[in-house]
C-alpha cells in the first residue's frame, strides 16, 4: 500500500541504511537532534516527507518497503 509518510532517514557514507516512520515532522526533527548527539563523520540524518510503499510487520506496525521519489 502507498501512503504519505514522514520518515527519519539514516545515511551511512551517503547511502540510506535505515528509514523509520515518524508521526509528525516535529517528532522527526526531535529524533534527528537526539541521534546527532552521537557524532560520527560517516553517519548523517535527514527528515523526509513524501510517499512510500509500506508493508505490515508481524506485530501490526508498518515499515517502509520502498520510497517513491518524484
Amino acid at each position: 500500500m502507498i501512503e504519505a509518510v514522514v520518515a527519519l532517514l539514516m545515511f551511512v557514507n551517503g547511502e540510506i541504511k535505515e528509514a523509520r516512520i515518524q508521526e509528525s515532522m516535529g517528532m522527526c526533527l526531535n529524533g534527528k537532534r537526539k541521534a546527532e548527539r552521537q557524532y560520527s563523520e560517516s553517519v548523517s540524518y535527514k527528515c523526509w516527507k513524501g510517499e512510500a510503499e509500506l508493508e505490515s510487520n508481524i506485530d501490526g506496525s508498518k515499515s517502509i518497503k520502498k520510497m517513491i521519489l518524484k
